[in-house]
């Protein structure tokens, strides 16, 4: 067994779990996967066994115990120190860390009216009042980073920043949301990123509610 354990949720559904296993592949550290079932009606005491605090993604390294998907991100940027999962330059780095934050503790509406199903089609959603404001910001975002840094991803290479946007990149496809011609290749880009497509490939199609 790997000396790194992430514990994460249903693959299909679970798109805080995503964002740091992307960033563990990125940094092409071996882990172990423990995955717990959502759906089950016994979850809770199975997370808790896992994670006092009660929730996934949790990740194990040694005796060291780290939750919170950003948290975790943050502690495989040090030890993979050499991956630059944040950009080099400092004031770049502090834009990478904004916009990481921004999506950490905003976007409920997008949340809850798109939840992540990987492997399903919807309609799409009307995209007025609320929930148009924070996919126009989600857009809004994207579109300064790459105009700004040239691509093709955010800061130029992969970085924490596309990791927490990926669940985002999966709700567009799901939910059939238009986007302008560079924000489209963007997110195309990200489908097709190896460990993208490796999550995908792992989903399984009833990890839904």
């Amino acid at each position: 067994m790997s000396e790194f354990s992430l514990i994460i949720g249903n693959k299909n559904a679970s798109s805080w779990s995503m964002r740091p296993w992307l960033v563990m592949k990125e940094a092409g550290l071996v882990f172990h996967e423990v995955l717990v079932d959502l759906f089950s009606d016994v979850r809770e005491a199975e997370i808790l066994k896992l994670n006092p605090a009660g929730r996934v993604p949790a990740l194990r390294h040694g005796n060291q115990l780290i939750w919170d998907s950003l948290a975790i991100c943050e502690y495989i940027a040090e030890i993979a120190a050499e991956k630059h999962l944040w950009p080099e330059d400092r004031a770049t780095r502090a834009h990478a860390r904004s916009i990481s934050a921004e999506m950490h503790a905003g976007f409920p509406t997008v949340r809850g009216q798109m939840p992540m199903a990987c492997l399903q089609t919807f309609p799409p959603p009307k995209l007025e009042g609320r929930l148009g404001w924070e996919v126009d910001r989600i857009c809004q975002i994207w579109r300064q980073c790459l105009e700004t840094y040239g691509g093709p991803y955010l800061f130029g290479h992969f970085t924490i920043a596309d990791a927490m946007y990926a669940p985002v990149v999966s709700r567009f496809k799901t939910y059939q949301v238009l986007l302008e011609a560079p924000l489209e290749a963007y997110a195309e880009r990200m489908l097709e990123h190896t460990a993208m497509k490796d999550w995908f490939q792992e989903c399984i199609p009833t990890d839904v509610e």
